[in-house]
């Protein structure tokens, strides 16, 4: 195998910088996390990136920035800048993960508790 081939393996960094375009993916770091969940709005069309083509085809069901990012065997810098361009084309609906419940304040829990106890 010559350098030149070498060059373009599936993880090579120049692959990856082509995929992007030379973008980081450090302003959607904010955008999307692990467990943010994709969904496809739309089918992929011919002229579209490979990778953006695969993200909506396995998006169908809605699908996790990790899975999606291991699916494609792809580090999640990379997937995230091709969520944000499939985002802003409107093709993918991003969902964040349901945020946890919010408690009650623990003294209040204890008040209750007491005047329940007190009836």
């Amino acid at each position: 195998m010559s350098a030149a081939d070498r060059s373009w393996e599936e993880d090579s960094p120049e692959r990856l910088y082509v995929i992007t375009r030379g973008r980081s993916g450090q302003a959607e770091r904010a955008t999307f996390d692990l467990v943010t969940l994709i969904v496809a709005r739309s089918e992929p069309t011919p002229t579209m990136q490979p990778e953006q083509a695969a993200i909506l085809r396995i998006c169908g069901s809605p699908l996790s920035v990790a899975e999606i990012s291991a699916y494609l065997r792809l580090p999640m810098s990379v997937v995230t800048v091709l969520l944000a361009d499939l985002l802003s084309e409107r093709r993918i609906e991003a969902r964040a993960a349901v945020p946890k419940a919010i408690l009650p304040d623990h003294a209040l829990l204890e008040a209750v508790i007491h005047g329940l106890q007190r009836l």
